[in-house]
């Protein structure tokens, strides 16, 4: 599959174009290419690094929803080997497609994983509803949740979301209580919870599956209680502003971080989760045993108190 590539990233690409045709003209004639190759793969790494290690906040933002970008079922299969079990429906209205979860095996150990899902063409995007969960895709997440702690199996939940779906049907549906619900819900659950950012960490859509022992995020990844584009639409009436509003909103890893948001960052393969994948599964697996395995040494009133206690102190 062609790779696509960030207006940022241009400069990376036009290097990539000249490796490939260095590499038909050696192909096609007996004109060595070996010096020539080695000296643009050098500079592909130069400029790759110094591209990637400087990123702004609206760069990061762009780079969370690149279209190659892994998705939640990405990883869910990456990392539980194929072994994962999706469980559907909220037992109330339906199974919402933006929201996915069931049983899945690492290394031997079941976990409950739940996620917001993309689409990757116009045909999945429509099926999935952009990533934009409905009330009953919250509810569903909630029923899984409790059937977690009911067989006291630990929780994963991955990120990635432009918000809450913001019809009106939605709305009629209760989004806002539903969303209410989990948050009361998650703080109390008895089992470790690990919540981590894969993609766009966007509103109340995401913090819907946002609270837990561990809220970790990918280095290019953003959470905000509002997208830069929106921000940008309220202050100063047009889009054109989102990179100040990017900026402004310190929605970056680093600024969630600094603000003690978050609790850790996991470093991305340089290029981005999409430039190696397997890589970044890797990663992610590594360091969802690593917390799982420390919050499992804490006692369920010990994990609910702690918890309880870090997102009461937010914003002191």
């Amino acid at each position: 599959m062609e790779r696509s590539y960030l207006e940022f990233e241009k400069p990376i690409e036009e290097i990539k174009k000249q490796i490939s045709q260095t590499l038909e003209i050696g192909d096609k004639g007996q004109v060595g290419i070996k010096e020539t190759l080695k000296e643009l793969e050098i500079k592909l790494s130069k400029i790759t690094r110094n591209i990637f290690e400087n990123l702004s906040p609206w760069q990061k933002v762009q780079l969370s929803r690149h279209p190659d970008r892994p998705y939640t079922l990405d990883y869910v299969n990456a990392i539980t080997d194929g072994n994962f079990l999706e469980l559907h429906g909220d037992r109330n209205v339906k199974d919402d497609k933006a929201m996915v979860g069931g049983f899945g095996e690492i290394d031997g150990k079941t976990y409950m994983i739940i996620g917001q899902q993309k689409g990757r063409n116009t045909k999945e995007r429509k099926y999935r509803n952009f990533g934009m969960a409905n009330p009953e895709g919250y509810r569903k997440a909630l029923r899984l949740m409790k059937l977690a702690e009911k067989f006291n199996k630990p929780i994963i939940t991955l990120i990635d979301t432009p918000g809450a779906y913001p019809g009106l049907e939605a709305e009629e549906r209760g989004q806002g209580e539903a969303i209410a619900r989990n948050l009361y819900e998650m703080m109390l659950l008895k089992v470790p919870v690990i919540c981590i950012v894969i993609g766009e960490g966007a509103s109340g859509g995401a913090l819907g599956i946002g609270i837990g022992d561990k809220v970790i995020m990918l280095e290019n990844t953003w959470y905000s209680v509002i997208s830069p584009e929106s921000c940008s639409s309220i202050l100063w009436r047009s889009w054109d502003y989102k990179e100040n509003a990017a900026d402004a909103l310190k929605l970056t890893g680093k600024d969630m971080l600094k603000n003690k948001l978050i609790d850790s960052i996991i470093k991305e393969p340089l290029g981005g989760a999409h430039a190696e994948p397997e890589k970044m599964y890797k990663k992610l697996k590594s360091e969802i045993q690593k917390n799982i395995e420390d919050l499992e040494k804490l006692s369920d009133i010990e994990r609910i108190k702690i918890r309880t206690d870090k997102f009461s102190d937010m914003g002191n």
